[in-house]
């Protein structure tokens, strides 16, 4: 996909382009859900009611100035009364979206809201979510009771009976909340197939971002060779495949490859995994990251892992929902029940929360082209390969097999092979 500038683009196009991502990825319908964005006029855009979200083009956004005149092809949504009302009630927030997305109406309808200390990420994206009691879609009284929530400082309020309402300081802080917290509520659901997920402390919260940040040297002299400029497209090509097939998000996935010796292309931490072109790609040299970018939060276990593992050429890790259901109730992944899934995968590791941060080499040790996958608790999936085509298999993978063991755990008892199953398989195809 070709890059969007979203700082630049019209509210009426932005609208548009972020409302095709949400009804694509199935995470609203072609009637329901709504979007607006407040400018710097302090006019407001809005979607309109009853038009096809499927066809929808930027031409059928409307606006409603801020002396309260409507202009545009059709009525604004018959919801605009809540987003009005977060609107005036909450200053910094100048964009929000409204989805019935399949996991968080699930919460909605239980009246529950999705634990976003499950996982870092998750709590540093959405921090704690509202719960607004149900009122009549399109009253005024939902309005209000959604606009008390975010009143008291929540960034997003799940609707009893009805979805989820997310606010952000602009679109693209709105969108990333929304998306990530649809893959925290999709990831619990599945969690809850075997068990209770493991909250995280306080003290681990508040670690996160200082012990994720990398303290990488800096790099001024930056050439990129014939053999980076193949490896930073390929890393293109799979960040696209990545994001299409749900495997990573917004801002919650990252992808390095090996160039010469240690040196490696890795992804950046700010931009959207989706929207990446090959300038965006950092290089890291000697140690040290290319000057003027920012890289993500993994890049130090990453060089960790390339410099312990020489036949390693690329890495892969992100928090595919199937795979992160058996993270955060810390429950083994047995491949042992899928031959063909054994023969790529392996044992399965299991990471104790912490050792994906600098300096904790247990990952590092021990992750190899033999033993491929690592699921870290409450963090992240680590796929590794000989080069990124096989990393990234492996980590498909791995949440294919998980997503079966989901889909299958109420079916009846698993059946896992034996010992001497798994010898005959070891002899047959890894001898």
């Amino acid at each position: 996909m070709k890059k969007v500038n979203l700082n630049t683009i019209h509210p009426q196009e932005l609208i548009a382009f972020i409302l095709d991502k949400i009804y694509k990825a199935g995470n609203t319908t072609t009637s329901g859900g709504n979007i607006s964005i407040r400018d710097e006029k302090g006019d407001i855009w809005v979607t309109p009611s009853g038009i096809d979200k499927g066809t929808l083009t930027a031409k059928d956004i409307n606006c409603v100035r801020l002396d309260g005149t409507i202009e545009g092809p059709h009525n604004p949504s018959s919801e605009y009364p809540f987003h009005i009302g977060i609107f005036n009630k909450r200053k910094d927030i100048n964009a929000i979206i409204h989805a019935h997305s399949p996991a968080l109406v699930a919460f909605s309808i239980v009246a529950k809201q999705p634990n976003t200390k499950i996982t870092p990420w998750a709590h540093a994206i959405c921090k704690e979510m509202g719960l607004a009691d149900y009122r009549v879609p399109g009253s005024q009284e939902l309005g209000d009771v959604i606009a008390q929530e975010f009143a008291k400082g929540f960034e997003g309020v799940i609707m009893e009976n009805h979805g989820v309402v997310i606010g952000g300081k602009d679109m693209m802080e709105a969108y990333n909340r929304f998306e990530t917290l649809e893959l925290l509520a999709q990831t619990l659901v599945n969690a809850s197939q075997f068990g209770n997920p493991v909250e995280l402390s306080a003290k681990q919260l508040e670690e996160y971002i200082a012990k994720s940040a990398n303290s990488l040297g800096i790099n001024n002299n930056v050439e990129y060779n014939s053999n980076e400029k193949a490896v930073r497209n390929e890393i293109i090509a799979f960040m696209d495949r990545s994001t299409t097939q749900k495997l990573m998000y917004t801002s919650v996935g990252a992808i390095s490859a090996r160039l010469e010796g240690n040196d490696f292309v890795t992804t950046p931490k700010e931009e959207a995994r989706w929207n990446l072109d090959v300038s965006d790609l950092i290089q890291v040299k000697g140690g040290k990251l290319e000057a003027g970018k920012v890289a993500n939060d993994y890049v130090a276990l990453h060089k960790e892992i390339f410099e312990k593992n020489v036949d390693v050429k690329a890495i892969v890790q992100t928090a595919s929902p199937n795979l992160m259901a058996f993270s955060v109730i810390h429950k083994e992944l047995d491949v042992r029940t899928i031959p063909e899934s054994w023969i790529f995968l392996q044992d399965v590791m299991n990471v104790k929360y912490g050792e994906q941060f600098a300096g904790a080499n247990s990952i590092a040790d021990n992750i190899t082209l033999g033993s491929p996958l690592a699921v870290i608790e409450n963090d992240s999936i680590v796929s590794v390969g000989k080069d990124l085509t096989l990393a990234f298999d492996r980590l498909e993978i791995g949440e294919f097999s998980a997503k079966s063991l989901v889909m299958g755990n109420n079916l009846g008892e698993f059946q896992p092979m034996s010992e001497a199953d798994v010898e005959d398989l070891r002899i047959a195809f890894l001898s």
